[in-house]
C-alpha cells in the first residue's frame, strides 16, 4: 500500500501577521524554522522523494529533511498555494488589515473573480490541485510533500468526492477547510487503499510534538 506523506509549512511571517510580501518570497519565522527540525526529527518516513511548491516557506521547511537525508527537492508549482489576492493590492497591511479583503473575496464566492494580476480564480485553483491528484499514482511510496494548508484543505475536500466549482460548492469548502486542523507543519498522510483511492489521516504524534515545540 503506496503511502504519500504531505506537509504544511512552518509557521510564515503572513501566518505571524506581518506586512504583506510577494506569495513566492514570504519567509519563515524563527518558531517555522524550528517546527521545521523539530519535523525532521521526529518523522518517521525515509523519503523515496522530496517534493516542494514554488514558495521559499516550502523550501525552508524542508530543508532540515533534506539535509539528514542528503536529498534535493523537487519543484513542483502545482503545489503553489491559492493566490486569492495580488498582493499588490494589500501593499503595506499587516495580516489584521488584509482580513477583512480576504472575508470580502469568500462572502462574494465568485468562482471566477480574480483579485488583481498575479492572482487566480478559484477554478483555477481547483483544477490545479486535482492536476495534481492525476499524478498521484505515478509518485513513488513514501514520497514527502511540503506544500500549502488551504492547497492541502483542497487536496481533502476533493478526496471526499467533493467534484463541483461552483458559488455553492466555494462557500462550503471555505466552511471545510477554516474547520479542518491545519498548523503549521501539520502531516496528512494519504494512503492508497485501492488502485486510484486515496484515505487521508493526520499524524496525530507529531501535532503533540509540535505543539511542545510552539509553547
Amino acid at each position: 500500500m503506496k503511502t504519500i506523506t504531505f506537509v504544511r509549512h512552518g509557521q510564515s511571517t503572513a501566518n505571524a501577521g506581518g506586512l504583506t510580501m510577494a506569495h513566492d518570497a514570504i519567509p519563515l519565522t524563527a518558531l517555522g524554522h524550528r517546527q521545521a527540525q523539530a519535523l525532521a526529527t521526529a518523522l518517521q518516513v525515509t523519503p523515496a522523494r522530496i517534493l516542494v511548491s514554488g514558495y521559499s516557506r516550502t523550501h525552508d521547511t524542508a530543508r532540515p529533511l533534506c539535509h539528514k537525508f542528503s536529498m534535493v527537492p523537487q519543484v513542483e508549482p502545482l503545489l503553489n498555494e491559492f493566490s486569492t489576492i495580488d498582493p499588490a493590492l494589500m501593499q503595506g497591511m499587516d495580516g489584521q488589515q488584509r482580513a477583512p479583503m480576504a472575508d470580502a473575496y469568500w462572502q462574494a464566492a465568485d468562482p471566477l473573480q480574480r483579485m488583481g494580476k498575479v492572482a487566480e480564480t478559484y477554478v483555477e485553483f481547483d483544477q490545479r490541485v486535482c492536476a495534481f491528484m492525476h499524478k498521484l499514482d505515478g509518485l513513488p511510496d513514501q514520497t514527502v510533500v511540503f506544500g500549502h494548508g488551504m492547497w492541502l484543505g483542497m487536496l481533502v475536500w476533493k478526496l471526499l468526492g467533493f467534484r463541483s466549482a461552483d458559488s455553492l460548492a466555494m462557500r462550503a469548502f471555505r466552511g471545510f477547510q477554516l474547520g479542518l486542523p491545519m498548523p503549521n507543519c501539520v502531516v496528512y498522510q494519504l494512503q492508497e487503499a485501492a488502485p486510484g483511492v486515496w484515505r487521508a489521516q493526520v499524524d496525530e504524534g507529531l501535532l503533540r510534538v509540535l505543539r511542545e515545540v510552539s509553547e
